[in-house]
């Protein structure tokens, strides 16, 4: 069985409810997952935007959600968790807006997309401290059993 990601609030390729933007409420979407691989000892989840500032014209991915040491026991996640409602031993990193915590999207100009994507790591990170979307890249090279991704769009002000 595969690894794979789903959430209750948009289809795979679909557009993402104004609930889970900043034009909304801003809160992350209900996410679960299937097929964590045995091995797994932690999963990790980077939610980000590679089509910023402009989709015709990307300068740089923009990284909206970062979460790690979730336990590999863990099937998902409630829509708008909270920091203190996270699962035993999950740690934050630092989103683009210099914080912990999700951020929705929020796209300047044009129709974005917005990667939900799930890894099963073969060991539990250390604690890095709300670590850079890079740093957790990192931390995490060669550790990765598997992975499963979850696309999803927005525009503003349709």
């Amino acid at each position: 069985m595969s690894l794979t990601l789903t959430s209750t609030a948009f289809a795979d390729g679909g557009t993402i409810p104004v609930r889970h933007t900043c034009d909304g409420s801003d809160l992350s979407p209900a996410l679960a997952w299937t097929g964590v691989p045995p091995a797994a000892r932690s999963l990790v989840l980077i939610v980000d935007d590679p089509d910023a500032p402009d989709p015709a014209a990307p300068r740089m991915t923009w990284v909206h959600w970062l979460l790690y040491n979730l336990p590999p026991d863990t099937r998902g996640l409630p829509e708008g968790v909270a920091a203190a409602s996270l699962p035993k031993g999950a740690l934050e990193g630092m989103n683009d807006w210099r914080r912990t915590g999700y951020g929705g999207p929020c796209p300047p100009i044009g129709r974005h997309r917005y990667f939900h994507k799930l890894y099963a790591l073969d060991m539990v990170l250390p604690d890095m401290r709300r670590p850079t979307k890079a740093a957790l890249e990192q931390a995490m090279r060669g550790h990765v059993l598997a992975q499963a991704e979850l696309l999803g769009h927005y525009r503003r002000g349709r």
